[in-house]
């Protein structure tokens, strides 16, 4: 080979290489993709799932970057292989049983999204979902339907029709609020057996068996966990042991723990704990709450009174003790995201169009306002790409 043969063959490979880190899609060390779940319609700026990248070094978000165009796809879920991203798409017929849907979409090397199918949610207002460990199917939860369904998913990532459709029955002591069944959310247990439902016009944790092969849900034994009636628990969070669990209780601002038994699933009431110091007159309505990854904390966001609370978790008998609560720079706090090293808090403000990084004292659980921040038409959710599969 001559040499000019061999620089023209050589240098294209070496520029590309030099390159490589400022491309569209390429991630440096440290660097993670999130995406963003939010409302669409009426004054919102939001068009659907927009994509931006997390610095864990520094703490900096990336500009958002529609990555696909949907109507209210305000949770996600992203498949444990990384290839594919899942979205509810929460609307409603008013009557519970219909136009609600869930988006299966393909992640591209740049992040953006395709879409790869869709099927109906089987009921009013999908507003929760989640991808089992075996990455086989994906559960989610309907608030004007007040049913979970399960949709097993393919080896391209497609949904198949659903598999398993729970409905749920009855109703609580608001007459306002809980007249009939709301599923807020759907949790599976770290070993794939077990799903928790909560379910807020019911005051119920409603506990599954769920069986990822058949790809199917089947009451527990026993098949209910109860919190004070007129709570309305919303959304659910296991400790890392699995020993112990909490629901944020959405119209009392009121966390209730529990023990629970990883052998059965079944949930014991051992604590309530309020989200808010005393004296607090204002609009009452918590959205999340979720475990560190270390399962020292306990977040709540806490929507009217704009915070998110934090608690710190005894090791040995899962109670909480209240730390501090620290506003969320704007209004209507949503779901929030830890990232994977545990070290920051990333809070939507649904109504300000907002995203704020806080940090997190490893020691204490109190959340620092590092200054960082991203607008984002009524962001909802926030969902990692796994690290291994950048």
């Amino acid at each position: 080979m001559t040499v000019f043969s061999f620089r023209r063959l050589i240098l294209p490979v070496i520029s590309a290489v030099l390159l490589l880190p400022t491309c569209v899609g390429v991630l440096n060390a440290g660097t993670i993709r999130l995406y963003v779940g939010t409302y669409t319609g009426g004054d919102s700026i939001s068009k659907g799932v927009y994509t931006v990248t997390f610095d864990d070094a520094t703490g900096s978000l990336s500009e958002p970057v529609l990555a696909a165009e949907l109507t209210n796809p305000s949770f996600l879920a992203v498949h444990p292989s990384g290839q594919f991203l899942y979205a509810v798409n929460e609307v409603s017929d008013g009557g519970g049983r219909g136009k609600g849907a869930v988006t299966a979409l393909k992640i591209q090397p740049d992040g953006t999204l395709s879409k790869i199918n869709q099927q109906s949610s089987e009921g009013g207002a999908p507003c929760h979902c989640n991808v089992d460990a075996t990455g086989k199917n994906l559960l989610i939860a309907n608030y004007v339907g007040g049913n979970v369904v399960v949709y097993p998913i393919s080896t391209e990532g497609a949904l198949e029709p659903a598999s398993s459709n729970m409905q749920h029955e009855g109703s609580s002591v608001d007459q306002s609020r809980q007249q009939n069944p709301h599923a807020h959310s759907i949790n599976l247990s770290s070993d794939n057996r077990f799903a928790y439902a909560a379910d807020l016009g019911l005051d119920r944790i409603m506990i599954y068996r769920f069986d990822a092969e058949s790809h199917m849900l089947s009451p527990a034994n026993p098949p209910v966990a109860l919190v004070t009636p007129g709570g309305g628990p919303r959304h659910f969070s296991i400790h890392p042991s699995g020993k112990f669990a909490w629901t944020n209780n959405e119209m009392t601002m009121v966390v209730t723990g529990f023990r629970r038994n990883p052998a059965d699933g079944s949930l014991f009431a051992i604590q309530e704990i309020s989200t808010i110091p005393g004296g607090y007159n204002g609009r009452k309505s918590t959205a999340e709450c979720l475990a560190h990854p270390n399962g020292k904390f306990l977040y709540v966001s806490n929507r009217g009174h704009e915070t998110i609370t934090a608690f710190t978790i005894d090791q040995e008998t899962g109670l909480l003790k209240y730390v501090e609560n620290e506003p969320t720079g704007g209004n209507e706090p949503r779901n929030f995201f830890i990232d994977p090293s545990g070290k920051w808090l990333l809070a939507e403000n649904q109504n300000s169009d907002s995203v704020y990084v806080f940090s997190i004292d490893q020691q204490t659980g109190e959340l620092t306002p590092n200054g960082k921040s991203i607008t984002v038409g009524k962001p909802v959710c926030i969902r990692a790409l796994p690290v291994a599969a950048k």
